[in-house]
């Protein structure tokens, strides 16, 4: 077996993916991004090979997991659709995947060039539309809602990355949008898809900055309008934000929404209806951006790219 490692370190999550060279996940791992991204990388790719190794030890499959200050938990793993590993044949292979002997180490997103045992550093474009590739080889377009940015990606028939569009600006369509709404209106952002879904109407929202539309929405709860239609309202905003934006790269099927927002029920169906066709989601919309890193890592390794240097490791032992 032959494993690669992309690591994605974005602005709100950091992310970690080893994948074989049949683009099946081995394991995946997600924590929450600190200041100190060179001591997150490490402790992200420690808890992810620790966790491979837990899963091959009990006879499981492929694993995603998370962490929360540290505090590593399992979660379920993602359908087939994404690859996953079927059992490993023996324990011999939990030995054998280390930091030392991964075949290519990827690093994406803001904080890659933090990532001192990466054996490249790639922007997230070009890992979120490899990723994609593996997963929807039929994805024309990638809408990315992250924590703090948003992205449209227009994927040749090649599944390569044919242009883009980025709103890094502001928190405006943005999961941070959502987050700052969801505490003026006191509920839980988790809560916000289904309670979107379960509206009776739509009250608009004209603003889609964040300052402005705190005090919009301050103002229709003030005039009686209910929360679960604000909450429509507010889907609708931002899904008008990012899909006007994505059209200039031209839409077409298949479009694929990742990044936080995909978890949002709400926010997909308001999508879906600006775009005029159901969108698709991978089963777990956090990893494709290092999914990509470790595969862009084994187009590397097949094309005879190999790591330059020894890794560097400082401050965490890793599994052996």
């Amino acid at each position: 077996m032959m494993p690669f490692a992309g690591i994605d370190i974005g602005s709100t999550m950091t992310k970690v993916v080893i994948a074989d060279e049949q683009e099946k996940i081995l394991a995946s791992h997600i924590g929450p991004t600190g200041a100190e991204h060179r001591h997150l990388a490490l402790k992200v790719m420690d808890d992810t090979l620790r966790s491979l190794a837990h899963s091959r030890a009990a006879g499981v499959g492929g694993v995603v997991s998370s962490s929360t200050y540290g505090k590593s938990t399992s979660a379920s793993p993602p359908p087939d659709r994404l690859g996953i590993t079927p059992k490993a044949e023996g324990n011999d292979i939990v030995k054998e995947i280390t930091l030392e002997n991964l075949d290519f180490i990827v690093a994406t997103g803001y904080g890659r060039i933090n990532v001192p045992f990466a054996d490249k550093q790639i922007t997230e474009i070009t890992c979120h539309a490899r990723g994609i590739r593996s997963l929807f080889p039929s994805a024309r377009i990638i809408i990315d809602i992250g924590g703090q940015d948003s992205k449209g990606i227009k994927l040749d028939a090649d599944g390569k990355v044919a242009n883009f569009v980025m709103n890094d600006k502001c928190a405006a369509g943005t999961g941070r949008f959502l987050e700052v709404i969801s505490e003026t209106l006191g509920i839980n952002l988790t809560d916000m898809g289904d309670l979107a879904l379960s509206a009776d109407g739509i009250v608009q929202i004209s603003n889609t900055c964040t300052v402005f539309a705190e005090h919009e929405v301050t103002s229709r709860l003030a005039e009686g309008a209910g929360v679960a239609e604000i909450v429509a309202g507010l889907h609708e905003a931002i899904a008008s934000r990012v899909v006007n934006m994505t059209r200039h790269l031209g839409i077409e099927k298949d479009v694929v929404v990742t990044g936080g927002g995909a978890k949002n029920k709400g926010l997909i169906r308001a999508i879906a209806g600006k775009v005029g066709f159901d969108v698709l989601t991978p089963p777990e919309p956090f990893i494709t951006g290092a999914l990509g890193a470790a595969l862009v890592g084994k187009d590397f390794y097949n094309r005879g790219i190999r790591p330059a240097r020894e890794r560097e490791k400082k401050e965490v032992t890793f599994f052996t």
